[in-house]
Formats: C-alpha cells, structure tokens, sequence
C-alpha cells in the first residue's frame, strides 16, 4: 500500500461504469483526493466513483473544455493528476509521477498515451501522443480551445514522463466511427460559429490529406489494418466535417432568401 500523495485525481464522466473501476483502481492509493463531475449518469458511474472514495458533483454538460475546468476548480491539493475515464496509469508511470512529486523539477508534466484499438494497442499510430496531465495547482492550471479540442494549459515549465498512460477509447470499430461522425458534427458547428465558409475543394482536398498524413507521415501503415482504419476515419471525419459546414452554409442562404 503506498502512502497518498498531495495529489488530486480529476475526472469527468458520464455513463462510465465499465471504464471507472480500472481507472480509479491503478491511482486510488497514491491520490489524496478524487473530484468526480458527473453529467447525470444513468448507469453506476456514480455509485462506483463513491466507493473507490471520490468526491462527485453532478453537474449539467457544459462542453469538454468548461465540464473539465470545472473539475480543476474542486481540486485541493498541491497536485493534480487530470484523467479521461478511459485512461489508465501505468505502473510505470505511476513510479514516476510518485517521483516527479517528491522530487519535482518542473511545473508540468507531459504523459503519453498509447491506444487499445481492436484487441491490440497501436505500437506506431497516434504514437508518440503527449498530453499534459500531470500538473502543479500553483501553475494556474486551465483547459483551453473548443469544446471538443481542448487542451491543458500552465504557467511555468514543463517536462516528459516516459511511461504510458493506456487509452481505451473505443469500445469497437462501431464506437470508433459513431464517435467520429459526432464529432465532426460539433466541429463543424464549432467552425460555423467562428464565421468559416465552405469551399468545395474542402471536401477534396482535406480529407485526403488528414488520410495521407496519418497512414504515412505517421507510419500508420505499421500497424496493419489498425493503422488503414485509423487513417480512414480521418478521411471520414474530414469530409464530413466539412459537409456539414456546407450544410450550415446552405441554410443560411436559404434564410436569407
């Protein structure tokens, strides 16, 4: 059993009863404090997160970015670990965050996360991907961009852990395309609102380009079929993105006249 650290745990969650256990299980025992914001979990979500000790507020979505700020905002101590509820801590990185705690030489840290997608995890696609998670309260922390592509955010220096944070983001090759169609949907809307008019050579040229550079560039093509259907569901978003930028366009016009 290994003593608690200053340190927060921060999630937000909604219907995560089948990921939370693993989640909470690998960093219940170096946590001092798990702040759970729940957006009216239909399932045990909730339940769980309580008996793994989490404090759980149940609060209305308002978007990634603002629903993980709000989280920030509960955490009290000097530390804050910011997890997705389908993210697991390595016992490789957890060794180095007890570490970089107890013998911290920067504000922030960079963890990288490596994906479990159909039965394997990725050795070369979406690798490496660093994400800041690990981070001093005293740095200001916040999460910025949209509500889809946000990112956190410190005032001070920050530094890379080697071990993997696992990433188990998709359920299936259905969850994975299903996710994909939702979110171009809220990037088109999200470009729509900025004032972004459609081109034709978007739908052309875009997702052409997000598939070449993910199967090549990235050397998805390592990966099998994995890295092919990585790569194809950015073709995919893409154009879609795009279309539905078209869409929003159109009924504007059609508005107007």
């Amino acid at each position: 059993m290994k003593t608690p650290l200053p340190l927060s745990v921060a999630l937000i969650t909604y219907n995560e009863e089948k990921n939370l256990p693993t989640t909470l299980g690998a960093i219940k025992d170096i946590a001092s404090e798990i702040i759970v914001v729940d957006s009216y979990s239909t399932d045990k979500t909730v339940e769980i997160a309580k008996k793994y000790g989490a404090k759980v507020f149940i609060e209305d979505w308002k978007g990634f970015r603002d629903q993980k700020n709000s989280a920030l905002k509960k955490c009290s101590k000097d530390w804050i670990l910011f997890l997705d509820a389908d993210e697991v801590v390595s016992k490789e990185l957890k060794e180095e965050i007890i570490d970089v705690i107890e013998n911290p030489k920067a504000d922030g840290y960079f963890l990288n996360r490596k994906t479990y997608y159909a039965g394997k995890f990725l050795e070369h696609t979406w690798q490496p991907d660093y994400v800041l998670r690990l981070v001093k309260k005293s740095s200001n922390p916040r999460w910025e961009g949209g509500n889809i592509h946000e990112y956190l955010k410190i005032d001070g220096k920050t530094a890379k852990l080697k071990g993997y944070l696992y990433h188990y983001t998709y359920k299936d090759l259905k969850d994975h395309y299903e996710k994909s169609l939702k979110y171009a949907k809220i990037s088109a809307e999200e470009m729509y609102k900025k004032g972004k008019k459609f081109h034709y050579y978007n739908l052309i040229l875009n997702p052409s380009w997000a598939f070449f550079k993910q199967y090549f560039f990235k050397l998805g093509f390592l990966d099998g079929i994995r890295g092919l259907s990585v790569a194809m569901s950015y073709f995919f978003s893409t154009f879609l993105k795009y279309l539905f930028l078209w869409e929003l366009n159109e009924k504007d016009k059609n508005t107007r006249s």
